[in-house]
Order: structure tokens, then sequence, then C-alpha cells
């Protein structure tokens, strides 16, 4: 078998279960093997056509979260893996494991099977291709023998799935994939397992200690509690403990929008008031610049890597260290907590953080009701969608789309916000990947106008009609860049730019017509412009999906 045929091959064995590919000049052993894999009846990934290497990225990192399971990418030479590098970025900074492989240019001109043949063999050289993704991956290494291909697959997808899960890299020059491979051992298991960490009993104690003996502790989490059994912990854990949970700047739902210890997204009172933290896998927990600790205030951080170790400034304070995947560490500390009585005192706690967050949830619905008027406010969307959501299997998606708040949500998967890195263009690809790994879920993936050009919005709706991926696509549409116009007010209140009738820099009129560029790939499509209008739409885009089975979009014109 060919190099190229063993790499996929071996992939299947390792369990992956899709190749995201956009493929190029340098694709012939891949395609071969493919062909020579069927031929011969070796079982392999589904290699799927990727318009855009972008699109590929975010697919594989929405099919993670959805399953748990890596998979794999493979573009196109130095030029492709450019276009995944801002996935490899979010990926990165979400613990989002991808297999991510290119293409590289024949090192022979001439005299070897795979040679350069056409002008871009040479265009495309480069010394060192790797460092268009080096800082974001784990690890990467080149292809050199084709024997090396199964001890290759396994190291790394063992290094991906190690914890801190993250993306690796590995370049496949094109002679390589060419030579041929012994094919013996290629359905063998993993000869590498991953290196997961467990949480520290004497960590897990100490924490336990501190939470227990706490006057005003506080629960801020950003990223989830890892799975069903980490979200009935905290949600068990908070309550029991009267402990307040902030969902600030949260990427992955912790805790249900309604419980009783589920606080308003805003530390500030919290933080300057608590005298021990427990910090769940959050890059950023509060903005030292306005958020400002009590004095003493001990700090217990846990997750796959509560040091975030990858980003050169991060300063907050870390006084109990408890590396491990969320889950078994929220698990771990409710069962340490079970030796402190609940005392008198935790209970009148508890009714007081209950009042408190009834008060603020109840004023942050009040806010989204008289958001209706016209333009909309995005806030009105998010609740109207919470609505039309409820009592089915739904996962929804925001990239500076619907805001968390007015939302009643209240399971592990209801909730996904773009990466903390920023690469926009995710929430649509990223519902397509999660739509593929479950396809009776109902996935919407909400989104500003920015972000859904960024998303290369032609490629992903040929993706959702080729592959029958009905998702349904809100865009909240302001016609601007709405997160920089806020940066801008947040530095510079007073300043000429808040002042100007129209902000330098941040204007995206004229928008195009996103429902024609939805029903150009035969979507549903409507623009909605009036908040009244907005019920009767998203149910008659929902019925469209359900019997259909076709994507829908709805362009809602919303308050800048």
């Amino acid at each position: 078998m060919t190099a190229g045929g063993a790499l996929l091959a071996r992939l299947k064995a390792v369990g992956v279960d899709y190749i995201f590919a956009n493929s190029g000049t340098d694709f012939p052993p891949i395609i071969e093997g493919l062909a020579e894999a069927e031929a011969k009846g070796v079982a392999l990934p589904e290699a799927i056509v990727m318009p855009h290497e972008s699109a590929a990225m975010g697919m594989a990192h929405g099919y993670y979260l959805a399953t748990g399971r890596a998979q794999a990418v493979m573009a196109h030479t130095n030029v492709g893996l450019a276009n995944c590098a801002i996935g490899a970025i979010n990926a990165a900074t979400e613990h989002i494991p991808v297999l991510l492989f290119s293409g590289k240019t024949p090192v022979t001109e001439r005299g070897q099977l795979g040679s350069r043949t056409v002008p871009i063999g040479w265009g495309q050289e480069m010394r060192d291709q790797a460092a268009l993704v080096r800082e974001a991956v784990k690890w990467d290494d080149e292809l050199r023998f084709a024997e090396h291909v199964p001890q290759m697959v396994d190291r790394a997808y063992a290094i991906a799935t190690s914890t801190p899960r993250g993306p690796v890299y590995m370049s496949l020059p094109r002679e390589v994939l060419c030579r041929p491979c012994p094919s013996d051992g290629l359905a063998e298991p993993l000869s590498m397992k991953p290196a997961v960490h467990a949480p520290s009993a004497e960590a897990i104690a100490a924490a336990a200690q501190l939470l227990a003996g706490a006057q005003n502790p506080l629960i801020v989490a950003q990223r989830g509690a890892g799975s069903e059994a980490g979200f009935q912990a905290l949600s068990s854990l908070a309550f029991d403990r009267g402990i307040p949970v902030c969902q600030y700047w949260a990427v992955q739902l912790a805790i249900a929008t309604d419980h009783p210890m589920a606080a308003a997204a805003d530390p500030k009172a919290l933080v300057e008031d608590a005298d021990v933290i427990l910090v769940i896998d959050a890059l950023a927990p509060w903005s030292p610049d306005i958020h400002r600790l009590k004095p003493g205030c001990k700090v217990i951080q846990l997750g796959q890597d509560p040091l975030f170790q990858r980003f050169p400034v991060r300063y907050f304070r870390s006084d109990v260290t408890i590396a491990c995947d969320i889950d078994a560490g929220l698990l771990a500390l409710q069962d340490a907590l079970r030796q402190f009585p609940v005392s008198a005192e935790v209970e009148a706690r508890r009714g007081r953080v209950a009042a408190t967050n009834r008060a603020a949830r109840n004023a942050t619905e009040a806010r989204a009701v008289a958001g209706m008027a016209d333009p909309m406010t995005k806030e009105w969307v998010s609740l109207k969608l919470s609505e039309a959501i409820a009592g089915r299997e739904a996962t929804v998606l925001s990239e500076l789309g619907c805001p968390l708040a007015p939302m009643r949500l209240d399971h592990p998967r209801a909730w996904y916000q773009e990466p903390h890195s920023g690469g926009l263009g995710w929430a649509f690809p990223a519902a397509l990947g999660m739509q593929l790994a479950d396809r009776d879920r109902l996935i919407v993936a909400t989104m500003g106008d920015g972000s859904y050009i960024f998303s290369n919005p032609a490629a992903c709706h040929q993706i959702a009609e080729a592959l029958v991926l009905p998702i349904l696509i809100v865009i909240l549409n302001n016609a601007e860049w709405g997160a920089v116009r806020q940066s801008v007010l947040g530095v510079y209140p007073e300043g000429y730019a808040a002042k100007a009738n129209r902000m330098p820099l941040t204007s995206l009129s004229p928008v195009p017509d996103f429902a024609k560029v939805a029903e150009a790939s035969n979507a549903h499509a409507e623009t909605v412009s009036r908040g009244e209008e907005l019920a009767a739409a998203l149910k008659r885009a929902i019925s469209h999906i359900d019997t259909k089975r076709g994507a829908a979009l709805l362009n809602v014109h919303v308050r800048a």
C-alpha cells in the first residue's frame, strides 16, 4: 500500500471518523490511497471535500465539541496551511484536539515518483512551513519515511488528546506519500496512550477546606463543566454550599442559566466581596484593571491547564492549582466537601444568593422584553430564540450573536460561544461539524453580520447543502463591527470617535443581502426587521428544518 493509503488507514484505526480535506496538487498519493483502500476493502475515515480550509478547521472543532473525538484536517501545502492557522489558534485556546496535516511541495525536481511537475511546486516551497502554525500546535513533525506512518499517527493522536488537549501538525512531502508502506499492523490498537491528568488528592482536600471555611465563596466558570456528570456535580455543589456561579465570558455552559446559584455575568461585586474563589478553566476569570480582589482572598484554579502555560502574560493568583479534566475535578471536589456539614450560616447565604440572582434574572428578562421595539435588541432575539427551542434537544452557538443572559438553557450541550482567541468565522462551520455528529439535534448558529462574512458563507452554505446539514443560522445584523465600537468606547468613552456621527473603521454598510447568499444554496431564508415578527419567522425556519431537512437563515436587523 502507498504511504498515502496507509496514513488514511491508520487514522481510522486510532478513532478518526472524518477527514475534512481541501485538496491540491500535493494530493495525488492521498487520492490514490483512497481509491486503493476502497478497492482492497480497507476501512478508512470518511473524506469530505471542504471548499475552504477555515470551514474544515471549524467543522473539526464542532465535531469534537459534540462527540469528544479528535478529527483530521488535510490542507494543500503552505497556502492551505495558512488558511488553517486561525482555526488552529482557536483550537489551541479552547483545548480542542485536531490532527492537522498539509502536503509539502516536492523536494526533487525530477527523477522521483512525485517530483515537481507544475510551477507552484517551486512557488509554494518554504524554509519552515510548520512555522505557520507552530505557536498554536502542541507538536509538529514531518513524514520522512513511509515506514514511519503508523508511529507518527499514533504519536500525533496521543499528544493531541493528552491534557491539556490541543491541535498537532504534520507535513507530508509528496515523494514520501508516493512510496510503498508495509500494511502489517495498520489496524492494530493505538500504540501510545494519551497522558491525562488526574486531580491531586492533596490539592482537592486543600480546595475543599478553603471553600467550606469561606464566608463569601465564589465560583467563576468559563469553559463548562466537562460532561453531564460534571454539570450535575457543579449544580449540586453550588446549591448545597450556597456559592454563586458567575459565567463571565462563558464559552460553554457550566450551570443552568436559571439555577438559583447562577449569578449575573458581571463579576465586579462578587469578586470584590469574595474571600475564596474557585476558578474553573477560565483564561481570564475577571479583568484585573476593573475587578479588584479583596486583600487576603484565596484563589483555586482548576482545569486541563489551570495556569494556561501557552500564554505569556497571565498573572492571576493561584493558591491551589489543580490540573485535571474539569468533570473529574468537580466530582472529586464534591466528594471532598461531603465531610463538612452544611451550617445554618451556609443555608442563610444560599437564600441571600438565590434572592439576588432571582432579582438579576428578572431584570435581565425585563430588559430583553423591552428590546422588542424597532430596531430590536440582541437581547430580544436571545429571548425569542430561547422560547422557540424550548422543550427540544438543541444547541446554540454564538459568535458575537445572541447573548447568553436572557436565554433559559439547562444542559451542558446547550451553549457554545466563540473562542477567546477571537478568530472570527468560527460559529457557522462549527455548527456544521456539530450537525454532522448529531443529525437529529437542532443546531443553531447565531452570529454578527461581520462574523457571517468572515465565515466564508458561500463555502459553508455549499457544505450544508452537499452534506444535508440542516442547521439554523441567525444573523444579528447591525451593519457594523459592534465589538470594535464597544472596545473604542471602553478605552475612549469621551473621545472624538465616541462623539463622531460615524465612528471610523467600524461600519459595514452597505451590507450584502445575506438571504440571497443562503438562497443560492437552496436554504430557506428570510430578512426580519421588526421585533414582533421574529417569533413567527423562527417558527417557519425551524419548521423548514424539521420537514424539508434543509438549512435555514434569518437575517435579523438589530440595534447598533
